[in-house]
């Protein structure tokens, strides 16, 4: 008995095996497993594709007060989109519901959670952020926008300025590791994706909240939804007094910004087509983000997001096309609002791709094909080389003359042998990027998993992937920079092995990895030396050790009939790097990585429509920094504890948070204070069109 299990709206089936060809599909009896959000337990989801429907699995349900039924969502971590328990490799996915109960106010926020992601904070609220995976930095993982890269070519430091308002996001897929064959260039040492959800039905909310600091926020989204075509779009505003003063006693951690957000959807038997376009804009005072010297530094932002894509439906034969435009300006302060000693930094980066690829069911497996075009140009005041003719820069008599433009192509190749209970997936990419005139790459990969019984399941895996130097990286020789144009591409070569569990109520894993990168590219500065320039430099190969551990406990499976304790989760990771510094050098990420992070969180139910969770998080962090007072500081370990109060209701919700409940003073970039304990209280209301 067999039924496509990639048309979304129905229901998922296998087909059985004989002794005559291949079977393409496994029935996977409870091979069923919950993403948990503080321990960043490990689930499936697909990322590289267009969907943004999760699929129900109707095979392990049970009852508390109600009937739940476990999402079963596709896989990402290959180009091929697969069935539940059939990749060789997994992702931790953060599903809406734990979106919902954690207290954060941001993306960022939330991934502090997941046990194999490294958050740097600078600024609060989300104002900016450096998020890295398994020890790298900001500039070596992908990000995406329902499947599409909306890394930007500048920095890595704003790429977190996200259109959609944290409660439009459907789940949120972190794959860790290089996958290069999957996404090409930046994806480095993984990638994270952010899926919107569309509604069901005609709909709308709105929602509120305010706390400490003068922090204000609002939001609404309404969808209308009629026969084959889905229309929605979202809005909010915030602003904050942010929760520190420079010495002069000014405004320097403050922040006010707006998002807005429009998608859609057609989907009728044969295509399915999705449309998004979107823009971010905000301004924050950045403190001392890029020089302890300076207290009053300020930043503003804007990005445009716009994409299409489309899936045809045949019973076979898939094609998948995709086409996407974004635009990134950035403007920065290093004395706020005073031009005339430090003139202000000027940069526009646009951003064209486009993505043609498909897949297609054969007697030997699934098999995929795609090839990639993806053009970065940006002009600036100070990054890149000279321009022919200057570009004047809207809203001031200033131009853009430096400028940079590079294409990247890429071609890729996939096969998929998908047993009982054995499944393999291998591949490669091949890469050319204009800029360096490189040759046709090509990065390999190979995934396997083995179940054994019905409840617990080996993989082992080889990847590898390469990273193209930021513009800031080639060309920032301002304000204490030196850079180097002529950096080469970085490149990693990483295996993984590990052990899966899940059985009713518990789901744990362990895993052991090893990376060897090449040609690193960091900042670097010798602080013996007075006044000297942090130069840009590929810093040779660093070997890492890692190893993860995670355990989930549902009780609400384990202790039935009780409704008190909800959920526990609990997971450690540990990172080992054999590239130690030199005697006096100070690195800006590669050596500042976190060896030891734990994270727990416990979610319960009080009583009638009340609940409480928390979360607890410790860090111990490699490496220095130097202080405003020109001092070389080791980063201390640090823990903190975040806490939610929630009534909730199907038509509203009321709740309070509390964030580094304990007022820890830590620090998690260089010089750079974090608040302390910061109080929020919100509502948000749910209704039908």
């Amino acid at each position: 008995m067999y039924k496509s299990i990639f048309n979304k709206r129905e229901t998922l089936k296998f087909k059985s095996f004989g002794r005559k060809g291949y079977s393409l599909f496994v029935c996977l009896g409870k091979e069923v497993l919950i993403g948990t959000l503080s321990v960043a337990t490990l689930t499936y989801a697909k990322a590289g594709g267009i969907s943004t429907e999760v699929e129900k699995v109707d095979s392990m349900k049970f009852r508390t007060n109600k009937e739940v039924m476990l999402d079963g969502v596709e896989i990402t971590a290959s180009r091929a989109p697969l069935a539940l328990g059939q990749a060789a490799r997994m992702v931790t996915v953060l599903d809406r519901e734990q979106i919902a109960q954690a207290p954060v106010q941001s993306v960022n926020d939330l991934l502090k959670y997941a046990v194999g992601v490294d958050v740097r904070q600078r600024g609060a609220m989300g104002a900016q952020t450096d998020v890295g995976i398994r020890g790298g930095s900001s500039e070596q993982i992908t990000i995406l926008l329902n499947g599409i890269n909306i890394c930007d070519p500048h920095t890595g430091h704003n790429v977190f300025d996200f259109p959609v308002d944290l409660s439009e996001i459907e789940r949120i897929e972190v794959l860790e590791g290089p996958a290069g064959r999957i996404y090409g260039t930046s994806s480095l040492m993984g990638a994270i994706n952010i899926v919107t959800r569309l509604g069901a039905e005609s709909s709308g909310d709105v929602h509120a909240e305010g706390g400490s600091f003068g922090y204000v926020t609002a939001g609404a989204r309404a969808n209308v939804k009629s026969g084959h075509w889905n229309n929605q779009i979202s809005g909010n505003v915030a602003r904050s007094d942010g929760f520190s003063r420079s010495k002069a006693g000014n405004l320097n951690a403050d922040y006010s910004g707006g998002k807005a957000f429009y998608q859609g959807r057609y989907s009728d038997d044969k295509v399915a087509l999705n449309w998004h376009a979107g823009m971010s804009t905000k301004g924050f005072g950045s403190n001392t983000f890029y020089s302890p010297s300076f207290d009053e530094q300020y930043e503003r932002t804007t990005k445009y997001f716009t994409a299409v894509q489309a899936e045809t439906k045949g019973s076979w034969f898939h094609f998948r096309p995709s086409v996407y435009w974004n635009r990134n300006q950035d403007r920065f302060e290093l004395v706020r609002g005073v031009e005339t000693k430090f003139p202000f930094n000027y940069h526009r980066a646009d951003v064209f791709g486009i993505n043609l690829n498909t897949y297609f069911d054969w007697s030997l497996g699934r098999t995929a094909l795609g090839a990639e075009f993806r053009n970065e140009d940006i002009v600036s005041g100070n990054l890149g080389e000279p321009l022919h003719e200057p570009i004047p820069i809207h809203g001031t008599e200033r131009d853009y003359q430096f400028g940079l433009n590079r294409s990247n192509l890429s071609f890729n190749f996939e096969h998929n042998i998908l047993l009982n209970r054995f499944t393999l997936s291998a591949g490669f990419i091949a890469v050319k990027n204009t800029w360096n005139r490189m040759p046709f790459t090509i990065y390999p990969g190979v995934d396997a998993s083995y179940r054994i019984g019905d409840h617990l399941k080996v993989y082992a895996s080889y990847n590898s992937s390469l990273r193209m130097p930021s513009f800031t990286e080639l060309f920032y020789s301002v304000g204490g920079h030196k850079a180097d144009k002529y950096l080469k591409p970085e490149e990693m070569q990483a295996v993984e092995g590990g052990l899966k569990y899940f059985s009713d109520g518990v789901t744990g894993s362990v895993s052991v990895y090893y990376h060897h990168c090449l040609n690193m590219i960091d900042w670097v500065q010798d602080s013996s030396k007075p006044n000297s320039d942090w130069e840009s430099v590929n810093y040779t190969k660093v070997n890492s050790l890692g190893f993860e551990a995670s355990l989930a406990l549902n009780f609400q499976r384990l202790l039935q009939g009780q409704d008190v304790l909800r959920t526990f989760n609990v997971a450690y990771s540990y990172i080992d790097e054999d590239k130690q510094g030199a005697l006096h050098i100070q690195t800006r990420s590669k050596l500042e990585y976190l060896r030891h992070k734990l994270v727990a969180s416990l979610q319960t139910h009080l009583f009638a429509s009340l609940d409480f969770g928390v979360n607890y998080r410790f860090q111990d962090r490699t490496g220095s920094y130097v202080t405003v007072d020109k001092q070389v500081c080791d980063y201390e370990p640090y823990s903190l504890v975040d806490a939610r109060l929630s009534w909730n209701r199907p038509e509203y919700t009321l709740y309070v948070e509390a964030n580094n409940l304990f007022d820890k003073t830590y620090v998690d970039y260089g010089s750079v204070p974090q608040p302390g304990i910061w109080i929020i209280a919100g509502a948000k209301w749910h209704f039908k069109l």
